[in-house]
């Protein structure tokens, strides 16, 4: 993949819970994914099903982008 922004692993789950996604009942974490702007400040979060999809995150990024 050529990516050009970061991807993190979390095996140890310690970002989801303190993300507000892990799911403690299973151990697993609900799908999200955070746009992080560069001075780290989370400007949209994409939960559940529509996490799935990169759309709405893909447009969150242009969007900050453009700024």
């Amino acid at each position: 993949m050529k990516l050009d922004f970061p991807l993190a692993s979390d095996w140890q789950r310690k970002t989801a819970a303190a993300y507000g996604v892990l799911n403690t009942a299973s151990g697993f974490a609900n799908r999200a994914s955070f746009v992080v702007d560069p001075q780290g400040i989370i400007q949209h979060i994409e939960e559940g099903s529509s996490a799935i999809n990169p759309d709405g995150t893909a447009a969150a990024c242009s969007r900050i982008k453009a700024r």
